[in-house]
């Protein structure tokens, strides 16, 4: 199986890192062939809006990482995200990563009609917030990052197996013996 993680977190040291490692860990030991990408690191331009991709199927800017991603999303079986809270959603850069791999998540029937292109595999959520329980979900903190995810990774047809929605980083940093035990139900969860 071959498993694409992105990582949307800016802290190298973070719980969505931590975590992350622990699922790559985790299904690596299971012998899974796992890519982990932070998306901090990529080099992508702004979407231009021009709709042009959706119908020549790639994009008219100079090729950056966006297309490299897009590939390998493409070639994965299945698809982890982890992203912090940003405002009640997913960090700008990962968003502005979708914008640009939107022609090989879905394409359209003759109406206009979305139709997802990576039907039949599975993806994993993982977010963190530093506001506390319950309020993370009840804010639409962690659960708006989880929804705008479900939404991206949806249209494209990948059916998410479950999610990990850590709250109450600001008061609480520890990576705990609970979320590494989270992190393992997650791999099995992902490999199953």
């Amino acid at each position: 199986m071959k498993i694409l993680i992105l990582n949307a977190s800016p802290r190298p040291n973070g719980n969505i890192s931590k975590m992350l490692d622990v699922i790559r860990q985790e299904c690596e030991n299971m012998q899974a062939e796992v890519e982990m990408v932070r998306v901090q690191d990529l080099n992508v331009r702004p979407c231009m809006a021009c709709m042009k991709c959706r119908s020549t199927h790639e994009c008219v800017l100079p090729p950056d990482d966006a297309q490299r991603i897009l590939s390998l999303i493409q070639e994965s079986d299945a698809l982890v995200v982890g992203a912090p809270c940003y405002w009640g959603n997913m960090p700008g850069t990962l968003k502005l990563l979708f914008d640009r791999m939107v022609y090989g998540m879905m394409g359209e029937n003759s109406l206009a009609i979305p139709q997802p292109m990576h039907k039949g595999k599975r993806c994993y959520l993982v977010s963190a917030s530093s506001t506390m329980w319950p309020f993370n979900i009840l804010a639409n903190q962690t659960r708006g990052v989880v929804r705008a995810l479900k939404e991206i990774l949806g249209w494209s047809g990948f059916k998410c197996v479950g999610t990990i929605q850590k709250a109450g980083t600001f008061r609480h940093p520890e990576f705990t013996d609970r979320d590494r035990r989270k992190c393992i139900r997650a791999a099995h969860r992902i490999m199953k």
